[in-house]
């Protein structure tokens, strides 16, 4: 039988607080396991960007290297990403912000998709593995 890791929740004022029943990330052995961000103001709540979808990019970005350097770690220990797109004539305009967080030294792997909708009428939400230590 394998015995189960240490777990850790990891939160941080600096991003949003979690809409439901999960946490910002969760540490698990030697991974850091961060939940989709979507373009919330940490301080309001309140989806940023009015439609913009470079706006709230950016938004998502600076709340998940939030959630990372709560853990400890950067946007350079990233291993695998999943972009979420309302509409994926958007992924230039993404894709060009997120090589900006992502594309020093080896970028994650990553698979982007386009989603019917996203949670607060979000046009992008990033989740992300990274590797500690």
């Amino acid at each position: 039988m394998v015995a189960a890791p240490d777990l850790e929740a990891i939160t941080t004022a600096q991003a949003p607080a979690p809409v439901g029943p999960y946490n910002q990330a969760v540490k698990a052995g030697g991974l850091l396991f961060c939940s989709g961000q979507i373009a919330l103001d940490p301080l309001t709540g309140a989806l940023v960007g009015d439609g913009d979808v470079e706006a709230e990019t950016r938004q998502v970005l600076a709340n998940l290297a939030a959630v990372l350097a709560a853990a400890g770690a950067s946007p350079q220990q990233v291993v695998r990403t999943t972009v979420f797109l309302a509409d994926l004539g958007d992924f230039a305009k993404v894709n060009a912000l997120y090589a900006g967080s992502f594309g020093a030294g080896v970028s994650p792997a990553r698979a982007c998709v386009q989603v019917a909708a996203l949670p607060k009428g979000a046009r992008v939400e990033i989740d992300a593995i990274a590797v500690l230590g």
